[in-house]
């Protein structure tokens, strides 16, 4: 079986330089299991994290804004595996719209089901004070997305929100429609062409409305290879 190609798409989380609240240590065992005994020069320790849902690369569900909506723990595997659209619209500035007629334009290349990323180049800002300046997807540009059928929307920016509102009218509707969003991608440039099938794997953890998470891409090709075992 030959090695599949596998593209990172998630960030790196590293303590110390996020946006958003992450805590980590690493303890001996028998901190927190005094009862397990080990030889002095056994290195064996356990983790503990604190952290935002919202950090790192991650992803947001309809819970987020819906008090009846999945939560990570309930929402459907099957709509987080599948086929990607990378769209770019890396010569948007900050603030500036992603309209209808730009969106549209991609028509042909949409199909029900999708995962379609929005590419800004924002993700090489991500960790520094310019990490949440990124164009946005105008309302009506969101909706058709979201009348097309896609399956999941994610960008490699912090978001694609309309400025300016206290409603958050593109997280409303996307939610409304039981489809997901993922923010802070990584590497979009690196499957803008070819086929690729996209895991997007959230921890199932109850009663959140977010979660941060591991995003990788696998060209089609390599994916049949390995099934026939080749």
């Amino acid at each position: 079986m030959k090695p599949l190609n596998i593209i990172e798409l998630s960030h790196r989380i590293i303590p110390g330089k996020e946006h958003f609240k992450l805590e980590t240590k690493v303890v001996d065992v028998t901190t927190v299991l005094p009862q397990v005994r080990h030889r002095p020069d056994v290195w064996y320790i356990l983790g503990e994290v604190t952290y935002c849902t919202h950090v790192g690369t991650h992803i947001e569900v309809p819970y987020h804004h819906l008090k009846e909506g999945a939560d990570v723990a309930d929402f459907p595997v099957k709509q987080l595996v599948g086929e990607c659209v990378v769209l770019d619209f890396t010569h948007k500035k900050n603030r500036e719209a992603i309209t209808l007629p730009e969106i549209q334009a991609h028509d042909s290349r949409i199909k029900k089901g999708d995962i379609v990323f929005i590419r800004t180049g924002m993700d090489k800002f991500y960790f520094t004070d310019q990490w949440d300046e990124q164009p946005y997807l105008t309302e009506e540009a969101n909706q058709w997305l979201i009348q097309k059928g896609m399956g999941c929307l994610g960008t490699d920016a912090s978001g694609v929100e309309v400025p300016g509102t206290d409603y958050q009218p593109n997280h409303q509707a996307i939610f409304k429609a039981g489809i997901p969003m993922i923010e802070s991608l990584i590497n979009l440039d690196q499957i803008e062409k070819g086929e690729y099938l996209v895991f997007i794997l959230p921890l199932p953890i109850e009663g959140l409305e977010a979660s941060p998470l591991r995003v990788i891409a696998i060209p089609k090709s390599d994916l049949g290879m390995s099934l026939r075992g080749d």
